[in-house]
């Protein structure tokens, strides 16, 4: 090949690279490119961390081991008995309880040839953050659900005492919100911006919205300050909706034949508490082609990873109610 054809050759492989591509003896990305990545699956994370909105928050400590401490406060009782002139009574102490949780780490990542890379219109990686973004928003909303799942305050709907014993008829309506909005009324559970919120299927939803009483988020006084996925109110309960909402199927989970069982959460401030998502709670992680055992840059990853843990700090601050709908036959569990 003369000279002048060998330049051309290589001018027109350099029309297949990427400007500015980070070569095999760099580090990898630069820090801003990390740092908007890492972002921006936050970001996607976000809105799917439907169960973490209303939990306590707290840091991950670093170099702490594997275990986190969350503390409960009790209430002071009364100050009844009247005050001696001159004299200082003997104060009060406060109470308060240590939670230690294991944390958890998750994660996950997906490949993408060089290839792929190389000839694909769309990009692959943004795309790949988006779908992950998403994936983690949604486990690590599983983590938190199935905790508070675990709470020992049940209520079942239409006046039933257990799972096995709900039918299709036995749906949501205004009059258990009620009872459940006393019970928190009475275990003194403080409420969240003025009222107590629950979490709820979209299959459960519609039976709600229909009852008496009933207000739309189009009809709030002051829209704008909504949680997401909100919807409405009643009987002082504000009602956030989430597909992610606890659905049990099968007799396995003592449920009856055929049907399934969706679980509302009721919750008041200061239930639970979960872990931070940001200051290292979630990563994103990219690697770029050749990194590893990859001699002939065939292959990068994107991936994301989390260390989490949640726990119900006072029981008596949240509610689940169980129930049936119309979509019970059809729904499977989650």
């Amino acid at each position: 090949m003369k000279a002048k054809e060998a330049r051309f050759f290589m001018l027109k492989l350099q029309l297949f690279a990427e400007p500015n591509t980070q070569t095999t003896t760099s580090d990898g990305m630069s820090v801003e490119m990390k740092t908007y990545y890492s972002d921006f699956l936050i970001d996607i994370a976000g809105p799917e961390l439907v169960h973490d909105q209303f939990a306590d928050k707290y840091d991950i400590p670093k170099n702490g081991g594997k275990t986190i401490e969350f503390r409960k406060y009790d209430n002071l009782k009364p100050a009844l008995t009247p005050l001696t002139e001159g004299v200082t009574p003997d104060g009060s102490k406060l109470n308060v309880t240590k939670i230690t949780s294991t944390v958890e780490q998750r994660g996950d990542y997906i490949t993408l040839s060089d290839m792929l890379i190389l000839t694909a219109i769309d990009n692959n990686v943004i795309q790949a953050t988006k779908k992950l973004g998403a994936q983690a928003g949604l486990t690590l909303d599983c983590m938190t659900r199935d905790v508070l799942c675990g709470g020992t305050s049940v209520f079942y709907a239409n006046g039933k005492t257990s799972r096995s014993q709900l039918t299709k008829a036995d749906k949501l309506d205004r009059n258990i919100f009620f009872k459940v909005a006393a019970y928190l009324k009475k275990m003194n559970a403080p409420k969240i911006d003025g009222s107590y919120v629950a979490i709820i299927h979209p299959s459960c939803s519609a039976d709600v919205m229909m009852s008496d009483g009933w207000i739309d988020i189009t009809k709030y006084k002051n829209p704008e300050q909504i949680y997401e996925g909100e919807i409405g109110k009643i009987a002082g309960i504000r009602f956030v909706e989430s597909s992610n909402a606890k659905v049990w199927k099968g007799t396995e989970d003592n449920c009856p034949e055929g049907l399934a069982v969706y679980s509302t959460i009721v919750v008041g401030n200061g239930a639970y508490g979960t872990t931070k998502v940001t200051g290292g709670g979630l990563q994103t992680i990219i690697k770029q082609l050749g990194a590893g055992d990859d001699p002939l840059n065939q292959r990068a990853t994107v991936g994301w990873k989390a260390v989490k843990a949640t726990e119900r700090l006072v029981e008596q601050y949240m509610v689940r109610i169980e129930s049936c709908s119309d979509e019970s036959e059809n729904e499977e569990a989650n």
